[in-house]
């Protein structure tokens, strides 16, 4: 295994990052996400006590938003969006204002997503699409519930993993007919290759499934010891960071590769799962989290692992890197939240 990580007793300390670049709080309950917005000037933290915290600068905001859990988030156009337990799919701007975009009853809003002008939520099998305002724009309808949402680097396209497969839409399109990726089993989560070649999926069996769209070749990715949750490609395709085992699986995408490739596995070694990973948005380095509360840094050509902050927080549950790539939020199952900034010499 390489890029094997000591925990803690390493030198130098696991901690020494998030106490000289970080801000963090105990905000109280589950964080179930992080994201910042579109300028990387504000952050937020989406809780499942139904509160938004918003974060820029030194200061931490706590924004009521959702009648019981928030179950996703996401950068908005402007701000951001949020879905709830409570049927609301809500719009959250920088100055802490709540408002909603759709109501949905007693159905969950579990999965949000947006691109530059088009934002959108799902809510059991159907994946509903605004534009930046919050109009309706349409609402397009899958064979199960979908479990998952992801737009392509140009938000020219949006796919919604499902049962048996995952659907690829074209956001502007007339006819509203998906290309379907067809493949058996249950897909609980989904991401589009950075050059539009391939979309992947997570698989309920401990394994993920892709398809090469110029040709509809069939890939498949397995031998993980848990389920995946986390799958984030590379800036440039180059690579895709997965979570579901004791360390980052990172699938090539070159070379004619994954197919017929091993993965590279990093910072693993010890058994603890990795949870979530977030890929850097301009460099080849892929930011992880741990179940044990283990955060770290991997830079994938040179191996070499930097700790971020130490076990001992609770499991990792929220990760996200801002626009630019200068500062890392995370968050945990017990309510631990922070902000490291990398960009400081």
């Amino acid at each position: 295994m390489s890029g094997e990580l000591e925990r803690p007793g390493a030198e130098p300390s696991p901690d020494f990052l998030l106490q000289t670049r970080g801000a963090h709080r105990d905000l109280g309950a589950y964080v179930v996400a992080a994201a910042f917005d579109r300028s990387g000037a504000q952050a937020a933290f989406a809780l499942g006590d139904g509160t938004v915290r918003l974060v820029a600068g030194e200061e931490w905001r706590e924004i009521a938003v959702h009648d019981g859990a928030v179950l996703a988030l996401a950068a908005g156009a402007s701000g951001f969006v949020t879905g709830g337990d409570d049927g609301r799919f809500r719009r959250v701007t920088s100055a802490g204002e709540v408002g909603d975009i759709a109501e949905y009853g007693m159905k969950w809003v579990e999965h949000v997503a947006s691109a530059q002008n088009v934002l959108a939520c799902a809510v059991g099998r159907r994946l509903h699409l605004f534009d930046a305002a919050g109009t309706p724009l349409k609402s397009l309808d899958h064979p199960s519930s979908v479990t998952g949402l992801a737009f392509d680097t140009k938000g020219k396209r949006i796919g919604a993993s499902h049962y048996n497969g995952a659907s690829l839409w074209f956001v502007a399109s007339k006819s509203d007919s998906p290309r379907v990726l067809t493949w058996k089993g249950s897909h609980t989560a989904i991401a589009i290759h950075p050059g539009g070649e391939a979309v992947v999926t997570a698989m309920q069996e401990n394994a993920l499934h892709g398809w090469r769209l110029p040709d509809e070749q069939h890939m498949r990715m397995s031998g993980y010891p848990s389920k995946t949750r986390s799958l984030s490609f590379t800036h440039n395709g180059r690579w895709l960071a997965t979570s579901g085992a004791d360390g980052i699986v990172l699938w090539p995408f070159f070379g004619g590769g994954p197919m017929g490739k091993p993965p590279v596995e990093l910072a693993g070694g010890d058994g603890v799962t990795c949870n979530f990973v977030a890929c850097h948005p301009g460099h080849d380095s892929c930011a992880a989290g741990f179940s044990d509360g283990l955060v770290v840094l991997a830079d994938i050509g040179s191996e070499r692992i930097l700790p971020v902050a130490s076990p001992g927080r609770g499991a990792i549950s929220a990760l996200a890197w801002s626009p630019d790539g200068t500062h890392l939020a995370f968050g945990s199952e017990t309510g631990f939240a922070a902000i490291v900034d990398f960009s400081k010499r």
